[in-house]
């Protein structure tokens, strides 16, 4: 599929989710919760923001750590750049962007900074289960989650957590066997051409390297730690313009919130436009009973805080880099050139495909 194509087709589907997600609002009601929103509510969740990135940026410096030290400065600015890149380009880019830009400054392999991406990816997951656990076991009140859908909530969080402890023994064995797992792809050159085979082996065997912190337990321990600060300042944002709203929803129902609103970013479109917002409305509704025009005005607000500051940030780093948006597409482009081989660099593959 083409690019022209693929993003056509985003843009659809967001345009699609925006009009479910405005279809049943009073926009007039709507713009009148925005007006009177509590603006120091509004700040705290800007804060909220600001601290979010920094966590991010100390967390995966520690992930980093097994491969090279990096600069606070250079992670922290790539991290910008690529969520700056999630709510500019479809497909989420920005995860192939930041591991590339902090690959080629510092001088480290791009297949292993990029698994350290994948790993921050489950620990999220750790985190985001984890806090759900506080909310269910600590806070949770019986008019909060109706009958009907805290079982499936259960069996979803289980189901989800036995996820995530698949993925660590995975990230165990990619990380302590690195040179057998590229073996085993190097022996796939009896159905695939020899050059293609052993250049996905040489990706893959670099790529297993980037999980090297999965064997190390205090590392992994400090990523999983760092996690946990990450989510509660997200969550923070949210439960801050949620209460600027007048919505009545505790700090800890927050944490379950963040698990519709993962669901909602997951879907391919822009910074999750359409699917962050109508997966926000639906979860204020239904859980804490918040009138639907407030839950819509928040919902546009909460993703505005969520992404509007990191993408002005990325694009004044980006101006400082002396990129462009366009240039910013090439790049994505570049660094997926250098995560999977294209088929112009394999002529067996070309050959093949007549």
């Amino acid at each position: 599929m083409s690019t022209h194509t693929r993003t056509a087709l985003v843009s659809l589907l967001a345009i699609a989710l925006l009009g479910w997600f405005l279809s049943h609002a009073n926009l007039v009601e709507v713009w009148r919760h925005v007006q009177r929103a509590d603006l120091a509510m509004l700040l705290v969740g800007f804060i909220f923001v600001v601290l979010t990135y920094f966590a991010r940026t100390f967390r995966w410096q520690v992930l980093l750590l097994p491969l090279g030290r990096v600069r606070f400065m250079t992670t922290f600015r790539a991290t910008l750049v690529g969520f700056a890149a999630l709510g500019l380009l479809p497909a989420r880019a920005g995860d192939l962007l930041r591991p590339y830009m902090v690959a080629r400054k510092e001088g480290l392999s791009i297949p292993a900074t990029f698994a350290t991406v994948v790993m921050e990816r489950v620990l999220d997951l750790v985190a985001v289960l984890g806090l759900l656990a506080v909310y269910a076991w600590g806070f949770a009140s019986p008019t909060d989650v109706p009958e009907s859908l805290s079982r499936p909530i259960e069996i979803s969080a289980a189901v989800a957590g036995a996820a995530a402890l698949v993925l660590f023994v995975v990230m165990w064995i990619l990380a302590t066997h690195p040179e057998r797992i590229g073996g085993f792809v190097r022996a796939a050159d009896r159905v695939l051409p020899h050059a293609l085979a052993h250049k996905l082996a040489d990706i893959t065997t670099a790529f297993s390297r980037g999980f090297v912190a999965a064997k190390k337990p205090s590392t992994l321990l400090a990523g999983v730690l760092w996690s946990f600060p990450v989510w509660i300042c997200i969550a923070g944002e949210t439960w801050a313009v949620t209460r600027a709203f007048d919505i009545d929803m505790s700090f800890a129902g927050s944490f379950l919130v963040q698990v519709f609103l993962v669901i909602g970013v997951a879907v391919p479109t822009p910074g999750g436009v359409g699917s962050y917002h109508e997966a926000y409305r639906w979860a204020v509704t239904t859980f804490f009973h918040a009138a639907n025009d407030s839950a819509v005005a928040a919902a546009i607000v909460v993703h505005l805080i969520s992404y509007i500051p990191v993408i002005l940030a990325g694009l004044v780093v980006m101006v400082q880099e002396g990129m462009s948006v366009h240039d910013l597409q090439d790049l994505a482009g570049e660094a997926r050139d250098k995560e999977m081989p294209h088929s112009d660099e394999v002529p067996l593959l070309r050959s093949s495909r007549r």
